[in-house]
């Protein structure tokens, strides 16, 4: 089974790409983030000519969350839990079934937090501390769990082109890591890391200052695994190329190989 995470930077531009790359990577489930539309401006049918069931989780121009699934959802759930007064459409859940059990998935895209000596910090970290929550809520359950998405996190310093940059970015601050660490060591497999200490592995290249044909990129899209989901895991794939394609997405799509049969 093939799953794949990718901040598309508003579905409506990015539907042609978003198609073309379904068709030459065919991933089983994709975690799409940043679709900037509400749920009922969602290209549904596109996908679903295309083979996939669609659950989303919209807001109009800003944030919102997809998944893509060949196979049927058991289950979807909108809204990281923990706080009643957050309407911002940055988290969506599915669980399907496979012949091992059931199979969750949870299409994230984190809150950016800048600048940071504001509100925008304080709910990025607040944000990620519900995340920890709900991540140690579904471990207890014992079952393959992937959380995939845009953390708008640069975990280590190998994870930026140019890590003196950002060292007063949000996405790069010692509080960030440190939260970010703590998820991880709820027990979390860091799927490209545990595969790849390779260099120059980075998922994000900003639309300014020349950084795609610089090469000064970062890597802040992650698939997090549990145990269960961990033990099954094969191959791990960056489509880098496809920031290079006509009115590319800033972010490119990031993809998983697991050991495990649909029902």
């Amino acid at each position: 089974m093939r799953i794949a995470t990718w901040n598309v930077n508003s579905i409506k531009q990015r539907i042609d790409s978003a198609l073309a790359w379904l068709k030459e990577r065919q991933p089983d489930i994709v975690c799409l983030q940043e679709t900037k539309c509400v749920d009922d401006a969602f290209p549904r049918l596109e996908f679903e000519s295309a083979g996939y069931n669609v659950a989303v989780h919209g807001q109009k121009t800003f944030n919102g969350v997809a998944l893509l699934s060949k196979f049927p959802f058991d289950e979807v759930n909108s809204g990281l839990p923990g706080d009643d007064r957050d309407d911002h459409a940055r988290f969506i859940e599915g669980v399907m079934s496979t012949k091992d059990g059931a199979l969750r998935v949870a299409s994230i895209y984190l809150p950016n937090g800048n600048p940071p000596a504001t509100e925008k910090y304080t709910y990025k970290i607040g944000w990620m501390k519900r995340l920890s929550a709900y991540a140690r809520a579904r471990l207890a359950l014992e079952e393959p769990l992937i959380m995939a998405g845009d953390y708008n996190v640069i975990p280590t310093t190998a994870d930026a082109r140019n890590p003196q940059a950002w060292v007063n970015d949000a996405l790069f601050l010692p509080q960030t890591r440190d939260e970010f660490r703590a998820l991880m060591n709820l027990g979390l497999t860091d799927a490209v890391r545990a595969t790849s200490d390779e260099p120059g592995l980075y998922t994000f290249w900003d639309y300014q200052a020349g950084a795609w044909q610089k090469n000064n990129g970062i890597r802040i899209d992650h698939l997090l695994l549990s145990p269960l989901a961990a033990d099954r895991l094969g191959d791990v794939g960056i489509d880098k190329h496809v920031r290079s394609w006509e009115k590319p997405s800033d972010h490119v799509p990031v993809w998983i190989d697991l050991d495990v049969a649909a029902k």
